[in-house]
């Protein structure tokens, strides 16, 4: 009896032993795997920043380069003459901050209405209900993918010969009126939720409405709200997340506008007008100024002339990068918040 009890004491400790050995090497396992993937994972991440943030390392290498750093094949990043009249050749020849000035005054008053008037849009698509509202808004999704240039020909015809249902003509027997070269044509298709990106912007603003709760409304309509004041007493202060990612949204695309700024507002002397004449501009300025002009006929350095239009590039995105510093916090939750998600 004894050594059967010895031997089935010896069989449990061999059972607990390998128990012990077989557990203590799935956790060695699972630590490798997690180890393996997190240093795949941080390679990735690393991997795709650098190809994001490679070009801007590049703008910032030429920006502070010399004319003799250009032609020199041991730099590849760092200059080894830092200079700042890169910087500020590029600042004259865009008029940088009279430019600027500009461009954030009728970038903020666009960005203002667009959000105003796709709010509302967006707001009357998910709470009221009218005859062809699904109708109106799958025109209003297929502006999303249709592109703007399809449409630049009627576009430029309607504000080149502006007439809102034909009071001009009526009155005055003209064709209408010429809203070219103004703010005009922007203001009107921003305040009227047909601006730059609207069809996007209002289906974010009718995703995030048709979330919240009818009760919100029934209550408000007991307390004799009507449908604008429950608008813009309730519905729009609990609306701050497509708020913020609409704001952000119009804001980098309107300050990065090409389109209609060179439709519309050419002579505007706004930034995407300023970065479209740079090339030729910093190529006149460095005939003229920085060669002094003694040959009419020469012709700049090509590398330089990129060198300086690199540099204006540069400095005339660091607005949204400063900007994007600051909020990109705020962004990320208001997009994680929004309906497009959900």
């Amino acid at each position: 009896m004894q050594l059967a009890k010895r031997i089935t004491q010896l069989k449990d400790g061999l059972s607990s032993d390998t128990l012990l050995h077989s557990s203590q090497a799935h956790r060695v396992r699972t630590r490798a795997g997690e180890l393996v993937w997190s240093i795949f994972r941080y390679v990735l991440i690393i991997g795709i920043s650098f190809i994001i943030v490679y070009p801007l390392l590049l703008k910032l290498s030429v920006a502070f380069k010399t004319r003799e750093d250009i032609f020199d094949p041991t730099i590849f990043i760092v200059p080894k003459h830092f200079t700042f009249s890169n910087v500020e050749i590029a600042a004259k020849v865009l008029k940088f901050f009279p430019t600027l000035g500009n461009t954030l005054m009728f970038v903020v008053a666009m960005m203002i209405l667009t959000t105003a008037s796709c709010a509302l849009a967006g707001y009357g698509f998910a709470r009221f209900s009218f005859p062809g509202r699904n109708l109106l808004f799958g025109l209003v999704v297929l502006t999303i993918l249709v592109p703007a240039e399809t449409l630049m020909v009627p576009t430029y015809l309607h504000f080149r010969s502006f007439d809102f249902l034909n009071i001009v003509t009526f009155i005055t027997g003209k064709d209408g009126i010429n809203l070219m070269n103004s703010y005009w044509p922007s203001t009107i298709l921003s305040a009227t939720a047909n601006g730059l990106k609207a069809g996007l912007f209002i289906y974010i603003f009718r995703q995030f409405f048709r979330g919240m709760p009818a009760e919100i409304e029934e209550a408000a309509l007991i307390d004799g709200a009507g449908g604008i004041e429950t608008f813009f007493r309730i519905m729009l202060p609990n609306a701050v997340p497509p708020l913020i990612t609409v704001m952000l949204f119009s804001f980098v695309w309107q300050y990065n506008d090409t389109f209609y700024n060179s439709m519309f507002m050419s002579d505007m002397h706004l930034m995407p007008s300023q970065i479209a004449a740079l090339p030729g501009n910093a190529g006149v300025y460095i005939s003229t100024v920085i060669y002094g002009g003694a040959d009419p006929n020469a012709k700049p350095d090509p590398n330089y002339v990129a060198m300086i239009v690199d540099t204006g590039l540069l400095i005339a995105i660091s607005p949204l990068i400063i900007m994007y510093l600051f909020v990109q916090r705020y962004f990320v939750e208001s997009v994680e918040r929004t309906g497009v998600v959900g």
